[in-house]
């Protein structure tokens, strides 16, 4: 009986050994935004995945918004993701970092001197940002880009995915999704922009497209991927406008005509937010024209196998699964029992939570 998420699949040029890709999730163990030891031990554990997509990591310093996250714009931050990228490879895996600026969602308490929280329209994150310094703190109202603090956006994320490359990964997610800064252009109730950036389907998704366009040019168009997730509900994004399906059909038109490595697309329903469309999902696999990675509350085998069978995408990601289970592969393959996380220790210090979970198959 063939079990397609366990072959091997080309991915824009890169062979991955399964079609198994270990979803970004932010863990909080960067301390100083420089990868630790501890992170290269937690994703060499995981490297069985055909793919590995690492945590959020900033490309500015205007974009750590979180405590303790991890950046990718000087050249302590790609010494420390060198021996990441060394640990995963040793192992036998592939691993992309995403790309993540947090926008209007942060705290200056958590940025470095001279940093600043910006976003597309002066309209605060909705609820609160944990600070290590002064507690839980509301999010304030972001600085409104400007359009030399857009160009300047752009550039670090091409700035960003040209040191990924040196760093050793094999290519960069953009993250589009969860509304961070890429989202917070796409979404009506961040952006409320009146130029060229903003009102019209193309204004919102003109800042997408050209990070995607300037890092692809950089690195290769192989080496590029996005995540995405329409009708999100995370950090105050809308989930649905009246634009919200012509919006993603056109995104998606353009990013495959760049060619990009692939499609992340997340359904965020599991987790509490509304469905995205059948409908939706197809049009945006057809636009895009490419490898395109199934994510949403994929927690076995069975429901994956049907989905690639059935043509819905072509990878699956996983994401909660892989924390306690670092071998997951092997685990979904003999159909074992998973373990829990301890969800106490998601963002804790140290190893405890993270990577003293037991490595076996």
């Amino acid at each position: 009986m063939s079990r397609p998420l366990f072959e091997s699949f080309d991915l824009a040029g890169l062979t991955l050994k399964n079609r198994i890709v270990m979803a970004p999730m932010t863990r909080s163990r960067s301390p100083g935004n420089i990868p630790a030891d501890i992170v290269a031990t937690y994703y060499a554990q995981r490297a069985e995945a055909g793919l590995i997509i690492t945590e959020g990591t900033s490309p500015s310093p205007n974009g750590l918004g979180y405590s303790s996250i991890p950046g990718i714009y000087d050249a302590a931050q790609v010494a420390g993701w060198k021996t990441v990228t060394q640990a995963v490879h040793a192992a036998g895996g592939k691993i992309f970092v995403q790309l993540m600026h947090t926008g209007r969602v942060g705290h200056p308490a958590n940025l470095p001197a001279g940093a600043r929280i910006l976003g597309p329209s002066a309209v605060a994150a909705p609820g609160e940002m944990f600070t290590i310094a002064q507690g839980p703190q509301p999010h304030p109202v972001p600085e409104v880009m400007t359009g030399d603090d857009i160009a300047t956006a752009i550039g670090e994320y091409e700035n960003a995915a040209a040191l990924a490359i040196e760093a050793g990964f094999d290519g960069v997610e953009i993250h589009g999704a969860n509304g961070y800064l890429v989202e917070q252009f796409l979404n009506v109730a961040s952006n409320q922009r009146t130029d060229e950036w903003g009102a019209t389907v193309a204004g919102r998704a003109r800042f997408a497209l050209e990070v995607a366009r300037r890092v692809s040019a950089r690195i290769g168009a192989n080496r590029t991927g996005i995540r995405l997730s329409p009708y999100g509900a995370f950090n105050g994004t809308q989930p649905q406008d009246a634009d919200t399906d012509a919006l993603y059909a056109h995104l998606a038109t353009e990013l495959g005509a760049l060619k990009l490595a692939y499609i992340h697309v997340v359904d965020h329903s599991s987790m509490g937010a509304p469905p995205v469309p059948e409908a939706l999902k197809t049009t945006i696999r057809k636009n895009f024209g490419g490898t395109y990675i199934l994510s949403g509350g994929y927690s076995d085998a069975a429901r994956a196998e049907a989905d690639l069978a059935a043509g819905k995408g072509d990878l699956v990601a996983y994401g909660r699964p892989f924390l306690a289970n670092p071998r997951l592969p092997s685990k979904l393959a003999r159909g074992a029992e998973l373990l829990m996380p301890d969800f106490n220790k998601l963002y804790t210090p140290g190893p405890e939570g993270y990577c003293d979970y037991p490595v076996e198959g």
